[in-house]
């Protein structure tokens, strides 16, 4: 079910009336029930054979995570998280990569003059199976870290497993955050259900406005980079970096959002990234969730920071590689992780790599010369990492970038793109991209980059219902979010 869907328009204000009014609020067991019951609604209205993958990972995990915490032998611990690993990555692995390591394996043989025959499969990529595979991978190695102590309560576990705003593509929640919450009866907050439609309103117009109106822009300039000189494929890269950011950062809002009028609180993923002034910050305020996660799993684990330069460049390395590779089965996205990380060298090397903390120009209107070029330079090695990420293979990706670095990229690109029938759509998608710009930078020292409270009542109506307008205005066919491919 799609959150910019019909289905869920009519799913989610019903779902709301009977958890508030309708059902018992005498034991949390009731409320957890009604929550688990819903998400594997949410997720079963897509694929119903796919609730069976959940369960078994919500199983497994739930009966390991007890295992290990009442183990007090190291070697049977080690055993046990070991069985939690392969049964969360060999599910993942199964459906996401099986495909791809053969076909790779086969191309590999045929080049050497092998002759391989293909063994693949027709498998179906399981909506979401990266992200709560992951949510409850870190659940039992927390408990092997000691930092977590196992529920005793299955309901509260597979409904903290399956919760329906954060299920299929995120924030990945940490057992620390979210299973507490499932602990307690929520209790209804008129300001708390507001500010969650203000942010799913927010997360709409991203969805609706920004990222499908750049996708029609997109879509027509990667399928016939060939056909384009290297100013409108610069156009297409740089549209690409709002449609993501539009469509990923969007469902993260709607997924806050709508936590929220459950009583229910999720991390911020998303916190204005093109504002970043280097590419640490920018994985600072990017996909938190999961830069988070192969932080303390992945890049800690290697030994983070505290060793060598050369170590760390390795460690680095390692981790963006292995982020790439779980965004999807294809080179593109392992050379976008390994591109990532390449960038973190000059960070290393002159020890620039903490996380900036400060709020970009945070004692002025506009931000100084010196931070002006810090965010040129961070979002033009972003975008040049985003074509890799948006190519379908790493040679259209080498040859995009080509046309773009030749002599056309000065040549005047609305001719062409005219051609192609989508000025309009560059009319459309710039507009609501300076849009997005101005809040985020008058918000940007907000928690929120839609925040309204100051301006009179009758204001910020008239802005809620105009976006409101735009967003029926805009809408058409229901494009699925892109990182439900992940």
């Amino acid at each position: 079910m799609l959150f910019n869907s019909i289905e869920f328009a009519i799913f989610l204000p019903i779902s709301f009336l009977v958890f508030w009014f309708l059902l018992p609020r005498k034991s949390v067991n009731y409320q957890n029930l009604f929550i688990l019951s819903i998400s594997y609604l949410f997720y079963g209205w897509w694929d119903y054979r796919f609730l069976s993958l959940i369960i078994i990972s919500s199983s497994a995990d739930f009966f390991i995570g007890k295992a290990i915490s009442n183990n007090s032998k190291s070697t049977q611990r080690k055993l046990l998280l070991f069985l939690s690993i392969l049964i969360n990555l060999g599910l993942l692995g199964f459906f996401k990569y099986y495909n791809f390591f053969v076909d790779s394996f086969i191309d590999l043989s045929n080049s050497l003059g092998l002759h391989a025959h293909p063994r693949t499969l027709n498998i179906i990529l399981p909506v979401g199976i990266s992200f709560y595979t992951f949510q409850t991978l870190s659940y039992t190695i927390d408990i092997y870290r000691k930092r977590f102590k196992p529920t005793n309560n299955w309901i509260a576990f597979f409904a903290f497993v399956s919760f329906f705003p954060q299920l299929v593509a995120g924030p990945i929640e940490r057992a620390s955050n979210l299973l507490p919450q499932f602990y307690k009866i929520t209790k209804f907050d008129y300001k708390v259900a507001i500010s969650g439609m203000r942010i799913i309103l927010w997360g709409l117009f991203k969805k609706i406005i920004i990222a499908d109106t750049c996708a029609s822009i997109v879509d027509v300039i990667f399928e016939h980079y060939t056909g384009f000189n290297g100013s409108a494929l610069l156009l297409g890269a740089f549209f690409f970096a709002f449609q993501i950011y539009g469509d990923f950062s969007g469902y993260s809002d709607i997924a806050i959002g709508t936590a929220k009028l459950f009583g229910f609180n999720l991390n911020i993923n998303f916190n204005l990234p093109y504002f970043s002034r280097n590419i640490g910050e920018f994985w600072h305020r990017w996909h938190i969730s999961l830069s988070t996660w192969f932080k303390d799993y992945v890049y800690f684990p290697l030994g983070g920071s505290k060793v060598p330069k050369l170590k760390q460049v390795r460690n680095i390395l390692i981790t963006f590689t292995v982020s790439g590779l779980w965004h999807g089965a294809n080179w593109t996205f392992v050379a976008w992780g390994f591109l990532n990380g390449l960038y973190y060298f000059p960070l290393i090397f002159f020890k620039k790599n903490k996380n900036l903390t400060s709020v970009i120009a945070e004692n002025s209107i506009l931000p100084s010369i010196k931070e002006l070029f810090q965010l040129f330079l961070t979002f033009s090695l972003t975008l040049i990492a985003w074509i890799f990420f948006r190519s379908d293979s790493i040679t259209d990706a080498f040859n995009y970038l080509r046309i773009i670095f030749s002599e056309s990229l000065f040549q005047n690109p609305l001719p062409l793109l005219r051609g192609k029938g989508i000025t309009d759509s560059l009319i459309d998608g710039s507009i609501a991209i300076i849009i997005l710009l101005i809040f985020e930078w008058v918000n940007r020292k907000k928690d929120f980059p839609f925040y309204l409270d100051k301006l009179p009542k009758i204001i910020r109506w008239i802005i809620y219902w105009l976006i409101a307008f735009f967003m029926l205005f805009y809408f058409g066919e229901e494009k699925t979010f892109i990182y439900f491919q992940f």
